[in-house]
C-alpha cells in the first residue's frame, strides 16, 4: 500500500512538471497580437506571394515553428518566470508600429511584431525560455524584406559587379560585348542588369536555408553563422555567372535570354550555389577535425 500510494504522487508530479507552460497566456497572448497586427500581416503575406525576392516568407514560421515542436520536450520541464521587461518590449512593440505606419516606415511597422513576439515569450515564460526558442525567432526576421532604402543601396553595387564580372567572362572566351553600366551590348542583343538580376533575391533565400541546413546536419552552432556569412560570395558568384551565361546563350538564340529559358536558369544556378554551401561546410567540417586531432587539442591547450 504504502508503494502505490508513494508512486500516484510521484506521477502526479511529473504530469505537472511536464504541464508549466501557461497556454491559456499564450493563447490569449497570440490572439490579441495577431489581431492587432492583422493589417500589417494582411499586407505582409500578400507581398510574399507578389515578390519573388521574399517568396520565401512562407516557409519561414513554418519552419521555425517546426524547431520550436521539436523543443518541446525540453520546454515541458521549464517553469515559467514572468519577466515585466517582456511587457515593455509589448508595448515598445506596439508605439513602433503606429509610429511605422504613420510614417510609412513599412519595416518598422512589420518588424515591430517580431518586437511584441519577442517580448510577449520574454514576458510569459521569462529569460530561461526566451533562450531556449531564440535560434528560431531569430529566423522569423528572414519574413520580412529588406528595407526599401538598404534594398537600393545594395542592388546598384550588386548589378555593377555582376555586369563587369560578365563583360570580362564574355570577352575571355570570345563574345564582342560594351558595358555601359549595367546594361551589356552584344551582337545579338542588349542585356539589362536588372534589380531582380543583383543577387538580392538568391542571398536572402540562400541565408536562409543555410541557417537551416546548419541546424538539421550540424549540431555546432557556430556552424550557422559560418555557413551564413558563406552565402554572401556565393550568392554573388552565383548570379554573375548566372548573367554571363545569359551573355553566352543569347548569341546562340535571342531567346533564350528571357522567358522560362531565363528563369529555369535561375533556378539551375541556385541549386548550384546550393551544393556550393554544402561543399564548403563539409571543407570546413574536415579543417575543423583536422585541428580537433590529438596533436591539435595540445597545441590549442
Amino acid at each position: 500500500m504504502a508503494t502505490c500510494a508513494d508512486g500516484a504522487p510521484g506521477q502526479n508530479a511529473t504530469s505537472t512538471r511536464k504541464t508549466q507552460l501557461p497556454w491559456p497566456a499564450i493563447a490569449w497572448f497570440g490572439g490579441l497580437l495577431i489581431t492587432c497586427y492583422a493589417p500589417v500581416l494582411y499586407l505582409l503575406v500578400r507581398q510574399w506571394t507578389t515578390d519573388e525576392d521574399i517568396s520565401h516568407g512562407f516557409f519561414v514560421p513554418i519552419v521555425a515553428g517546426f524547431i520550436v515542436w521539436q523543443r518541446r520536450a525540453q520546454l515541458r520541464v521549464m517553469k515559467p518566470v514572468p519577466n515585466y521587461w517582456g511587457l515593455v518590449l509589448v508595448i515598445g512593440g506596439a508605439i513602433q508600429m503606429v509610429l511605422g505606419t504613420l510614417g510609412a516606415q513599412i519595416f518598422i511597422a512589420r518588424t515591430a511584431f517580431w518586437v511584441s513576439v519577442a517580448g510577449a515569450i520574454l514576458f510569459i515564460g521569462g529569460r530561461q525560455i526566451l533562450r531556449v526558442v531564440a535560434f528560431p525567432l531569430f529566423l522569423l526576421l528572414f519574413m520580412f524584406p529588406i528595407p526599401a532604402i538598404i534594398y537600393a543601396r545594395i542592388t546598384l553595387p550588386l548589378q555593377l559587379f555582376a555586369s563587369s564580372v560578365a563583360e570580362t567572362a564574355l570577352s575571355f572566351v570570345g563574345i564582342p560585348v560594351l558595358r555601359d553600366g549595367n546594361i551589356l551590348e552584344l551582337s545579338s542583343q542588349r542585356l539589362s542588369v536588372v534589380e531582380a538580376c543583383s543577387g538580392i533575391r538568391s542571398l536572402m533565400s540562400l541565408g536562409f536555408l543555410s541557417l537551416i541546413y546548419a541546424y538539421f546536419f550540424d549540431k555546432k552552432v557556430w556552424m550557422r553563422w559560418v555557413l551564413a556569412a558563406a552565402t554572401i560570395p556565393i550568392a554573388i558568384a552565383a548570379n554573375a555567372s548566372r548573367v554571363t551565361i545569359t551573355g553566352i546563350l543569347s548569341g546562340i538564340r535571342p531567346d533564350l535570354a528571357r522567358g522560362i529559358f531565363h528563369l529555369f536558369e535561375g533556378w539551375m544556378l541556385f541549386i548550384v550555389a546550393l551544393t556550393l554551401l554544402i561543399v564548403f561546410h563539409r571543407l570546413v567540417n574536415r579543417i575543423y577535425a583536422v585541428t580537433r586531432r590529438p596533436g591539435g587539442e595540445s597545441a590549442e591547450a
